[in-house]
């Protein structure tokens, strides 16, 4: 049997809403009371989210915790989770622990990011938990550490970011 007739095809449907709504909530409500709307719904989740199956579980001024159920269909060609998954669900929430700190109407983006792999992800790895946490908030610099763990706590990746603070 060749490798093409051993192939079993799976399908993944995506639906998301308009981008821009978000993205203009965003303008008029504080870091922290945007992120609390897009967690309880009130606010459609930006696409990326939807798509990889990132969930906000909680958020904090200068802390968010994101949730992902690992599944196949974020595998790499070699049978796991692809590093750059991870490097988003990092990403993600390690900003959104910025954005929690910011008023209303400020924006930032992500300057450096630093990952640590500590572990493979598959999808019976179960669901994670990726913790940020912001380190200093200032004018124009924040910082914050994230990591991500399973159910018994186990850590499968570490990271710090750099983020620049920018007035809209």
């Amino acid at each position: 049997m060749s490798v093409t007739e051993a192939v079993e095809t799976r399908t993944r449907t995506v639906i998301w809403e308009d981008p821009m709504i978000g993205a203009e909530a965003a303008l008029s409500l504080s870091g922290l009371d945007y992120l609390r709307a897009i967690a309880d719904g009130d606010v459609p989740p930006p696409p990326v989210a939807t798509l990889l199956g990132m969930e906000i579980a909680h958020v904090d001024r200068g802390r968010a915790v994101f949730a992902l159920e690992p599944g196949e269909h974020l595998y790499n060609p070699i049978g796991s989770v692809h590093g750059g998954m991870l490097t988003t669900l990092l990403d993600s929430a390690l900003g959104c622990a910025v954005h929690s700190t910011l008023e209303a109407g400020v924006a930032y983006t992500t300057v450096d990011l630093s990952v640590t792999f500590l572990r493979p992800v598959t999808r019976e790895t179960g669901r994670l938990i990726c913790e940020a946490d912001v380190i200093h908030t200032g004018r124009k610099i924040a910082t914050a550490r994230a990591q991500i763990v399973d159910g018994d706590g186990r850590l499968y990746a570490t990271a710090t970011t750099t983020c620049i603070i920018l007035s809209r």
